[in-house]
């Protein structure tokens, strides 16, 4: 088998520009490396053209979410037997900024954490990862509870008029549109559990959230394009879309507000 299309940094950078990205724009990135096809350099070239693109003037922004570190008991695709969740408990690292591995986030999010002056959000199992101007305002008070809410790094994109970036994914990655869920009461309040250092000692902590549910993103997705709301290209085999975190989040309050599972029931 013979490769017979490659994606370059150049080639990256121009479709990006073309799409509407610019210098000293803030944005969400949520990305699959896989969906491109071969690019030369891999990862490091896709995050070297996005803050090529970007600038230090702008801001990137990227959903690390290390969800593995969660209670045993609540995990599902797969499960754990609870024979071993005992094990799991007494034997799971504790969060680290630096070297905990996120959950199905991909290969350009793990590079980009590691890029210099890229800093991390503390929460220990919805951590976020940013880069630029306003990388220390996106991250530096994300709430240990309902932690993709009103004191998220989402809440503070759409205030700061910030755009998002879908790099070969789905609109069902889309994190800042949880906040919509956030916003209505479509989602019933769960307690979940992750060990982190609190005082210098490793410790399981309860935070209070919601059970969050991305399945029907893509529906609001898909409103957006039929509103003419997304910028779409192509860029080797990836479908790229971009549209500003306002109107995505409005969006989804919308919907939910006018589909909310608990206003149905109340009814």
């Amino acid at each position: 088998m013979q490769i017979q299309h490659v994606v370059t940094k150049s080639m990256i950078e121009n479709s990006l520009r073309s799409l509407g990205l610019k210098s000293g724009m803030i944005v969400e990135v949520h990305s699959s490396l896989s969906s491109f096809g071969f690019v030369v350099g891999g990862a490091m070239t896709v995050v070297d053209a996005l803050m090529e693109v970007v600038g230090e003037s702008g801001t990137i922004l990227m959903p690390l979410h290390t969800n593995e570190n969660t209670d045993p008991s609540t995990w599902e695709n797969p499960a754990v037997s609870g024979e071993q969740w005992g094990a799991i408990r007494r034997e799971m690292p504790a969060f680290d900024s630096v070297n905990s591995p996120s959950y199905c986030m991909g290969a350009i999010v793990e590079n980009f954490r590691k890029r210099t002056g890229v800093i991390c959000s503390n929460h220990p199992a919805y951590s976020y990862v940013a880069w630029g101007r306003y990388a220390k305002l996106l991250c530096n008070r994300q709430s240990l509870h309902f932690p993709l809410g009103e004191e998220s790094p989402s809440a503070r994109l759409y205030e700061l008029k910030g755009m998002v970036l879908l790099l070969g994914v789905g609109f069902e990655t889309c994190t800042c549109m949880h906040l919509g869920e956030y916003r209505t009461e479509a989602r019933g309040m769960i307690c979940e559990q992750s060990v982190m250092y609190i005082n210098g000692k490793r410790t399981w902590k309860s935070y209070l959230n919601l059970c969050l549910d991305s399945s029907e993103f893509k529906q609001i997705g898909e409103q957006m394009i039929k509103s003419h709301l997304v910028a779409q290209t192509k860029i080797g085999g990836c479908a790229a879309k971009l549209f500003t975190a306002e109107h995505a989040i409005d969006m989804a309050t919308r919907y939910f507000e006018e589909n909310s599972l608990l206003d149905k029931y109340r009814s």
